[in-house]
């Protein structure tokens, strides 16, 4: 569906001239013109992409339908550039707000961030002015802190410092505008799905799509929640699991608990070379370092943040636990698992990961055959 151009204000007085005090400069009246006319002409794939309003076509006279015009139209505007001159503009009434800052007060009250003022002014910018509309306005400014663009010399500097104004606050608004639309990657399709589900539901759909995932790898050999492949020329026992909420939630978190205190319980499937447990562990949310410390149960081990979640390896015990953050849906899991194994592979990682897993696997059968003993 075809959306609306942004709409672009640029609000200030009309009959001073610029540069400020020279009798021989552009009215800004003139300038705002050009503006309007070079900024509509640009084209984004051969389509216009801003549309601008100015206030040319309204009469300075003070009547209501003039001024709140000019309101609304700051009200409403994407993007609000206001040339500064020190002046405050005309006024409705003895009230002792110019139609300058109230154009610029109701920009900033709707949006402060689509908000940009040009100072016309030499030097820091500073202006003296006495008390009264003038004084007033200059200091809304000030506080507002949004002062752009000093020392400009003359006309066509002010027009390419304005344009360059507008492209800023045009990448703005497509970055805000990217971060909403990922926002809403969960509440639509199959993470919708997933949504509604228990926790129970859930967890289940997540270690399947896990173990969909490994047990696509060549050679790969599955059995339950565990998917045997080869990693760095070694076979390794993977065992999948899933935190199905928030790691925050206790009761979903508690779901999979420490995992790696049942190691010992997998000793039959480490047979013929195999190496392991690693743990690969589904998040629905988002995980932290400091979560993932926690689960281990204590903070001296490698830890590593990366797009696919958080690795912990403790180079005593030899335990391994991949926590890929997310898995709002099959998708996601699937590509965060992909994520964490092309990590393995162009940091070298999966050659030390084959080496954990095969001393974990060595110490997992000497506290089996420990608990056989004592039976």
């Amino acid at each position: 569906m075809a959306q609306r151009k942004l709409r672009l204000m640029i609000s200030s007085r009309c009959n001073t001239k610029f540069p400020v005090g020279d009798a021989n400069g552009v009215e800004l009246s003139e300038i705002r013109r050009q503006l309007k006319k070079e900024i509509e002409e640009e084209k984004f794939f051969g389509k216009p992409l801003v549309e601008v309003w100015i206030n040319e076509t309204e009469s300075e006279d003070g009547s209501s339908t003039s001024w709140e015009a000019c309101v609304d139209q700051a009200n409403d505007c994407d993007i609000f550039i206001a040339l500064l001159d020190g002046k405050a503009g005309w006024q409705r009434d003895n009230s002792g707000v110019g139609i300058c800052h109230a154009e610029f007060q109701a920009a900033h009250a709707r949006s402060p961030g689509k908000v940009r003022v040009v100072s016309l002014l030499g030097g820091h910018g500073k202006v003296k002015t006495k008390p009264g509309p003038d004084l007033n306005f200059v200091e809304a400014v000030r506080k507002a802190d949004l002062l752009e663009a000093r020392n400009i010399a003359n006309a066509e500097t002010l027009k390419s410092r304005s344009k360059d104004l507008v492209r800023e606050q045009v990448l703005k608004l497509s970055h805000v505008g990217a971060r909403e639309v990922k926002k809403s990657g969960s509440n639509t399709g199959e993470a919708l799905d997933w949504s509604r589900m228990n926790f129970t539901e859930r967890q289940k759909q997540m270690v399947e799509s896990l173990i969909a995932s490994l047990s696509a790898k060549e050679g790969a050999e599955s059995e339950d929640t565990s998917v045997a492949i080869r990693v760095a020329g070694r076979r390794v026992l993977f065992r999948v699991s899933a935190i199905p909420a928030a790691f925050t939630v206790s009761a979903a978190r508690e779901m999979v608990g420490q995992p790696f205190l049942h190691d010992h319980e997998l000793s039959g499937s480490l047979t013929d070379g195999v190496g392991g447990p690693v743990h690969i562990i589904a998040c629905q949310k988002n995980v932290t370092e400091a979560q993932a410390m926690s689960l281990l149960g204590f903070p001296d081990a490698t830890i590593i943040s990366g797009s696919f979640g958080v690795y912990v390896a403790d180079n005593i015990q030899k335990i391994q636990l991949c926590l890929i953050s997310n898995c709002r849906d099959a998708a996601s899991t699937k590509h965060g698992l992909q994520k964490l194994f092309d990590w393995f592979w162009r940091t070298g990682e999966e050659q030390h990961l084959a080496g954990r897993a095969k001393s974990r696997a060595k110490i997992l059968k000497t506290i089996a055959g420990e608990l056989g003993q004592n039976s």
